[in-house]
């Protein structure tokens, strides 16, 4: 077998000119976090849970009420507390009168509606948008002005099915008329510009869920009709939630630092906050907190071997590391160069620690 070592020196390797981490040490350094919140807001959480659970449920609640309550329950990030809730009364409300013409369902109830059905599964028809389809099959002029029921259409028709007509259609319809809104800024609502602006850059469906309910936050706080309990109970569950997850970025990044692999391994990328970023985006719920810590883990591994393979590897290195990978065995780590001998026993190491988990 060729020795690697005397062979280094004939090796031009190709590098990629990687940017440093943008974090340095912040979340390390962060290691004065307290994740347990006070008891005083343990109870207060509890109790203002309780009392949107009831509401929800509640049956003296119009149809109007009971959507308008679910999808700003969704948007604050608060449905992962109340899903058996959330889907038993959207099942109830589908099952007796989606398909129903009702004098509340203007547009905005009728986008609203349809969103929440699709988002939770339920198998409803665009055709409950043909009351608002001239016989052009265009959408009627007079809904210009319904810039609420707009916007609410235009989260709807992200979720159209291919050949769709009509939720094609709302989408240019929509787009159209909120982005001169937002240009123009003639109305005197500026909240509901603000939410438009921020819809036409980022759509709900497209939206990574915690950083919507953030945004969300603001919004609501600004809403002349908001409930302050709903308000109060989404603020200190966010901060609950970020306190969990500042843990874990402290986790990740120890574990980062510990291996050192960015100053052995100098053709990588330090992007371990981005990492676990991406595993946030995934699931944000407490419950999941193992599984986002390990994958995030993982896909920083993945991306130390990415960057072995496309930017210095050779050919010849690559091979018996792909070997070296598929027979899983630390016998393996003796036939790699020195720099792969790292990577390798990292990764290694990483799923002898998940089996120990």
């Amino acid at each position: 077998m060729k020795n690697f070592e005397n062979s280094q020196q004939e090796i031009i390797r190709r590098v990629a000119s990687f940017s440093p981490s943008s974090w340095g040490d912040l979340f390390v350094n962060s290691c004065s976090i307290d994740n347990q919140v006070p008891e005083s807001y343990a109870k207060e959480i509890e109790e203002l849970k309780e009392k949107l659970r009831k509401m929800i449920v509640a049956n003296e609640k119009k149809l109007k009420e009971k959507l308008v309550l679910i999808d700003t329950v969704e948007r604050l990030g608060l449905s992962y507390h109340f899903e058996n809730e959330i889907q038993a009364q959207l099942q109830l409300l589908f099952n007796e009168c989606f398909n129903l013409e009702n004098k509340e369902k203007d547009l905005f109830i009728s986008a609203l509606e349809f969103k929440l059905m699709r988002q939770h599964g339920f198998d409803a028809s665009s055709c409950v948008f043909e009351r608002f389809i001239e016989n052009n099959g265009k959408l009627k002029e007079n809904l210009k002005s319904d810039i609420k029921g707009l916007l609410s259409l235009f989260e709807a028709a992200h979720l159209r099915y291919p050949g769709e007509t009509i939720l094609d259609e709302a989408l240019i319809f929509s787009t159209a008329i909120l982005e001169t809104i937002v240009h123009k800024q003639e109305l005197s609502s500026i909240l509901i510009i603000r939410q438009a602006k921020h819809a036409l850059e980022q759509s709900l469906q497209r939206s990574i869920q915690r950083l919507e309910a953030r945004y969300f936050i603001d919004f609501y706080e600004e809403d002349e009709g908001k409930d302050e309990s709903l308000l109060r109970l989404a603020k200190l569950d966010f901060n609950q939630l970020q306190m969990l997850h500042r843990k874990e970025v402290y986790e990740i990044s120890s574990w980062w630092k510990d291996l050192d692999l960015i100053s052995k391994l100098s053709y990588a990328r330090d992007r371990v906050v981005e990492c676990y970023f991406w595993s946030l985006g995934m699931y944000f719920e407490p419950q999941y907190s193992r599984a986002r810590v390990m994958l995030a883990k993982t896909i920083a591994m993945i991306s130390m071997i990415d960057d072995t393979y496309d930017s210095y590897g050779t050919i010849e290195e690559l091979e018996i590391f792909t070997q070296a990978i598929e027979r899983w065995d630390i016998k393996e780590m003796d036939k790699l160069p020195d720099y792969m001998k790292i990577c390798y026993k990292a990764l290694l190491d990483l799923y002898d620690q998940y089996e120990e988990e």
